[in-house]
């Protein structure tokens, strides 16, 4: 008998533990950064890296749940349901905080404060729709023209088995993701990139191409400037374009000039003037955030070490401060210690005046990183996606660090 009390305490743990929710706030004893878990419900994810996901008056962010699309108040924490079911979210919109989504082949907008939403247009078949712009006029996407589609296989975001290479031994994720890229790009299916009209619903095709069309983006600030990608082994293609709503001024950001040199999951910056990626050159081994100022076409370069490395970066409202939600083994950069949420501080190389600076030179920096959360329990084949609060006083990032997934914010300040 004196054993089982003392087994007791230990089994009522246990049972505790395995019914408790996540802890709803702590402080990262790795890091000494405050952590509040913003959602309730477990499978409660942020939207991608790149989706605007904050309401116009930034209180609030957009999230997504078995029940539906919420938002979550920022400063109390009240998460109010706004569309019940399952919906595919295009954005928020940057003028009204409309929340924008798919449903069924047709467009929807939904008000954050009354929860009504109103058919915006309606979709022909394989047609998505993945960006507004700034003034909510339009909206774009892309589809495959013709008969042919994309297999179910070449359109996950993995295959379906875990290939192998020449070896017999199954690939790492990053290798095999690259299998299924390589795939659909050989496809060279013909891809029309159009535009939806917001008030009237009137589609227009303003580019066509053989190449495989995806990552679209409109500008934060330019209603009329679109970006989008090359999409494929992101060493086999010149991965990241801009062009105007009206078809004009295709242009090209970033060209390779190495064998192995990538560069993507690009983005831009809050004022939209800069063009964001990844870069690195070769592949695996230097590592960049790189940077490219649409007005002026000056380039700027921050290097970061392998174990800084992450799925997606970041910037702060005010440019100052870079965000990176690092990455496991598997993936490119192959870090043996990289599973943290990151905290960067650019600073540029200085010119110390032996030669003048000369115009057309790409500028380069090194960032500078602080750890804010211990990112070791979570499996990377979830991707965390940070972002800024409006504040910027948060990085906010999903994890299933505890089994299901939530939305959690660190305090960009140490305690």
């Amino acid at each position: 008998m004196p054993q089982l009390s003392r087994l007791i305490p230990l089994l009522t743990l246990f049972v505790n533990l395995a019914n408790a929710q996540p802890p709803e706030e702590w402080v990262d004893p790795a890091t000494g950064h405050r952590i509040v878990r913003l959602s309730k419900e477990p499978g409660t994810a942020s939207l991608y890296f790149h989706q605007n996901a904050y309401t116009a008056d930034g209180a609030k962010i957009i999230v997504t749940s078995p029940r539906g699309i919420s938002t979550i108040d920022l400063k109390t924490r009240e998460i109010t349901p706004i569309v019940e079911g399952q919906r595919s979210v295009i954005v928020a919109g940057r003028k009204t905080g409309q929340v924008y989504y798919m449903k069924e082949g047709a467009i929807y907008a939904a008000d954050v404060n009354t929860k009504v939403s109103r058919e915006v247009a309606k979709l022909p078949a394989r047609h998505t729709v993945a960006t507004l712009n700034a003034d909510e006029t339009l909206l774009a996407g892309a589809y495959v023209e013709g008969d042919e589609q994309p297999s179910g296989q070449v359109q996950r975001r993995g295959p379906r088995t875990q290939p192998t290479g020449p070896d017999g031994k199954p690939l790492n994720k990053a290798e095999a993701k690259e299998v299924m890229l390589d795939a659909r790009l050989k496809a060279a299916l013909p891809m029309a990139l159009f535009t939806v009209n917001v008030k009237t619903g009137e589609i227009k095709i303003i580019h066509r191409a053989t190449d495989w069309l995806n990552h679209f983006q409109f500008s934060p600030t330019d209603p009329g400037l679109l970006m989008f990608c090359h999409e494929g082994p992101w060493h086999k293609v010149d991965r990241i374009w801009t062009i105007r709503t009206d078809g004009t001024g295709l242009t090209k950001i970033h060209s390779r000039t190495l064998e192995m040199e990538i560069a993507g999951h690009e983005f831009f910056s809050a004022d939209g003037q800069t063009i964001w990626y990844d870069l690195q050159t070769p592949r695996g081994e230097d590592f960049w955030v790189a940077g490219y100022n649409l007005a002026s076409q000056v380039r700027n370069w921050y290097h970061l070490q392998r174990d800084e490395w992450s799925v997606h970066f970041n910037v702060s409202a005010d440019g100052k401060l870079f965000a990176g939600d690092g990455g496991d083994s598997e993936m490119v950069a192959s870090a043996k210690d990289g599973k943290w949420i990151y905290l960067f501080r650019p600073r540029m190389v200085p010119n110390y005046g032996i030669v003048s600076e000369q115009k057309g030179l790409i500028k380069t920096g090194v960032l500078y990183s602080e750890r804010l959360v211990n990112m070791g329990k979570h499996n990377y084949a979830l991707e965390p996606n940070v972002t800024f609060s409006p504040d910027q006083k948060w990085v906010i990032f999903r994890s299933n660090m505890f089994g299901p997934t939530h939305v959690f914010a660190v305090e960009v300040a140490k305690q």
